[in-house]
C-alpha cells in the first residue's frame, strides 16, 4: 500500500441507478481509478462466462465460499499493483459491491478510508433506463427478468448500511457527484482565507505589473479580471506587457492561471500573449463565460468614447453588449452583433473551464491564490468622477464578483498607489493639483526625457497628465477597498536617490515622513514600495 493511503468508494445500487455515470465522474473530476468487481470475478474465475447471469452466477459461488470476504482481497491486491506499476490512484472505486459481506471485508481491510455510496431509482424508472441500455453483455430480455438473480432482488438492502443514499431520479447527474465529492472530504469545510487581491487604488497605472512579479512567486493561482484597456508592464529584458492574462505569468512559472467570467476578452490578442510567453492548456483556464470583444465594439467605442479619452478598446461596448442582448440572436436589430461567450471561440477551447471548480480545486489544496485587478479604484463606474470612468466596477468587490471568489476567501487586501497619480492625456477628467513634467523633473532630478518615455500609456501610447498625491483619494479609496497593506509605488520620483535604496533606512528622509503619512491617512502598513523598475526595485516590508 502506499504511505498515503487512498480513499476507497464502494457503489451498491440496483442495475441502471447510475453507478457507472457517477464512476466516471469521479474519474474526470478527481482523478479516480475505477476496479470494476466483475473484472475481478474473471480473474478469480476465468471460467466465468461473458453474460450478465454468468458472471452474476460466479460471483454468488464466490461469495458462498467466504462471505464476500474475496472481495477485500482481491482488491487489495489490484491496489498492490497498481503502486508497483507506479499508477496509483488517489481514489478507488469499486463498481460494484453487492452484499453486506463485501462491503464489511473492505471496511475492516481499509479502515476509514472506505465511503459506501448507494444509489437507487424508482422502479419504472429502473425499467426505462433498461431498456434504453445499450450494453457490452448478453442481456436478460426484460429487467423484471434481470431482478429474477437474488442479488440484484436483495440489493436494495445495502442502502440501510451506506453512509449516503442517492435517489437518482430526483437530481442530476452532476448533484450526485456533488454529493459523492463532498461525502469524499474533497470539498473544502471551511472558509480559510487563501486568497490576496491587489488593485490599485488611483486611476490607473500605479505600478500594479511591477508589485505582483515581485509576489507571484509565492502563490499557486494568479487569477485576473478586466480586458485589454489595462496593460500590467513587469521588467524583463525586453519589457513584458500583459493584457488579458496574469502578470506574474514568467514570474511564477508553475502557477496555474485563471481568467474568470467577468473577464472582457479580444480574441487575437489574446491569443498573441498565450504564443509569446508560450502557455499550454495544461496552464491557463478561461471560464466559459469571459465576453468577447467584436470589431464592431471598438468601433462603437471610437464613435461615443474619444471625448473621455478612452483607450477605445472595446471592453466597455463588449460589457454592455453582455448585458443588453440577453435575447435569441434572431431577436438582435440588424447590425448588433450578436453576443459570443469563450466557449463560443474555438480557439479558446482547449482553455474552457468552468472558473468554480478550479478555484475549488484550489481551495482544497489550500494554495495561495493571487488575484490581480485592473486600472484603479478612482475609475470605478459607481464610485469614481461619472463619466469619467472605465466601464466596471474596480473596487476589491468588483474584482472578486468578476472572478467568483467569495469575500470570505480574502486574506489580504493590497492596494497600489503611486507617489504622482496620473490621468491619460487628452479630456480624461480632472486631477488633483496637474503638474508639469518640467516640475516633476526638477523635484525628482530624474531626466524629463525618462519621465515622459515611462509616463506613456502602455496601450495607447499617449502621453500622460501629472498630479500631485491626493491624500482624499487616498482615504477614499481605502474605505472603498479596506486594504490591509499598501503598495507604494515610484518612490523615485519623490527623489532619484532613491533608486539606489535597497533596505527601508535607505529612502531619504522625506520619502520616511511621505510614507509615515501614507500610513497615518490610510490606516495601514506601507509594507511594499517600489524604488525603479528593474530587478531589484522593491523593498518588501510585509509580515506576511
Amino acid at each position: 500500500m502506499t504511505a498515503l493511503q487512498p480513499r476507497i468508494v464502494l457503489l451498491s445500487g440496483p442495475i441502471c441507478s447510475g453507478k457507472t455515470a457517477l464512476g466516471k465522474q469521479l474519474v474526470e473530476r478527481h482523478g479516480a481509478l475505477i476496479v470494476k468487481t466483475r473484472e475481478l470475478i474473471a480473474k478469480a474465475r476465468p471460467d466465468a462466462a461473458s453474460s450478465r447471469s454468468g458472471l452474476q452466477g460466479a460471483g454468488e459461488a464466490l461469495d458462498r465460499a467466504d462471505r464476500g470476504a474475496w472481495l477485500a482481497s482481491a482488491l487489495a491486491e489490484f491496489i498492490e499493483e497498481r503502486v508497483a506499476s507506479g499508477t496509483a490512484a488517489p481514489i478507488y472505486v469499486v463498481d460494484s459491491v453487492r452484499i453486506v459481506g463485501q462491503i464489511e471485508g473492505i471496511r475492516r481491510a481499509f479502515g476509514s478510508a472506505v465511503h459506501h455510496i448507494h444509489l437507487t431509482a424508482a422502479d419504472d424508472e429502473l425499467e426505462r433506463r433498461f431498456a434504453q441500455r445499450n450494453s457490452e453483455f448478453s442481456e436478460p430480455s426484460s429487467y423484471a427478468e434481470l431482478r429474477r438473480s437474488k442479488t440484484e432482488r436483495l440489493i436494495e438492502r445495502l442502502a440501510r448500511v451506506a453512509d449516503v443514499v442517492v435517489e437518482t431520479d430526483r437530481c442530476t447527474s452532476g448533484a450526485v457527484c456533488v454529493r459523492a465529492t463532498a461525502l469524499l472530504g474533497l470539498y473544502s469545510r471551511s472558509v480559510v482565507g487563501l486568497v490576496d487581491v491587489l488593485v490599485g487604488g488611483q486611476y490607473g497605472s500605479e505600478g500594479k505589473g511591477n508589485i505582483v512579479a515581485h509576489i507571484a512567486p509565492e502563490y499557486q493561482l494568479l487569477v485576473r479580471v478586466g480586458g485589454p484597456n489595462a496593460g500590467h508592464k513587469v521588467f524583463n529584458d525586453p519589457v513584458e506587457v500583459y493584457h488579458h492574462i496574469p502578470s506574474g505569468t514568467n514570474r511564477a512559472p508553475n502557477a496555474r492561471l485563471l481568467l474568470g467570467a467577468g473577464a472582457v476578452i479580444r480574441v487575437p490578442k489574446l491569443l498573441s500573449e498565450i504564443a509569446i510567453h508560450k502557455i499550454d492548456a495544461e496552464r491557463l483556464f478561461i471560464d466559459e463565460h469571459a465576453m468577447i470583444i467584436e470589431e464592431a465594439d471598438i468601433e462603437t467605442e471610437k464613435r461615443l468614447l474619444a471625448g473621455i479619452s478612452s483607450t477605445m478598446q472595446g471592453v466597455g461596448a463588449a460589457t454592455a453588449r453582455k448585458a443588453l442582448n440577453r435575447i435569441p440572436d434572431e431577436c438582435l436589430p440588424e447590425g448588433v452583433p450578436k453576443t459570443q461567450l469563450a466557449k463560443d471561440i474555438s480557439e479558446l477551447r482547449p482553455f474552457l473551464c468552468e472558473a468554480q471548480k478550479i478555484l475549488e480545486e484550489s481551495y482544497v489544496r489550500e494554495d495561495r491564490i493571487l488575484l490581480e485587478g485592473t486600472q484603479g479604484t478612482t475609475l470605478s463606474l459607481h464610485h469614481g468622477p461619472y463619466p469619467y470612468v472605465t466601464s466596471r466596477e474596480t473596487s476589491v468587490a468588483g474584482c472578486l464578483a468578476d472572478s467568483g471568489i467569495a469575500a470570505k476567501r480574502v486574506r489580504k487586501v493590497v492596494m497600489v498607489c503611486r507617489t504622482f497619480p496620473i490621468r491619460v492625456g487628452g479630456p480624461s477628467g480632472y486631477i488633483e493639483h496637474e503638474i508639469t513634467y518640467e516640475e516633476l523633473a526638477k523635484r525628482s532630478g530624474i531626466p524629463i526625457e525618462k519621465l515622459k518615455a515611462t509616463e506613456t500609456t502602455t496601450t495607447t501610447k499617449k502621453q500622460r497628465r501629472l498630479g500631485e498625491f491626493d491624500w482624499e483619494q487616498l482615504r477614499r479609496s481605502s474605505l472603498l477597498n479596506g486594504p490591509t497593506d499598501i503598495a507604494l509605488t515610484f518612490v523615485d520620483y519623490l527623489s532619484v536617490a532613491n533608486q539606489k535604496a535597497y533596505r527601508f533606512e535607505q529612502l531619504t528622509i522625506p520619502t520616511l515622513r511621505f510614507v509615515e503619512e501614507v500610513e497615518r491617512v490610510s490606516g495601514v502598513p506601507v509594507s511594499l514600495i517600489s524604488t525603479d523598475f528593474g530587478w531589484r526595485n522593491v523593498i518588501d516590508r510585509r509580515a506576511w
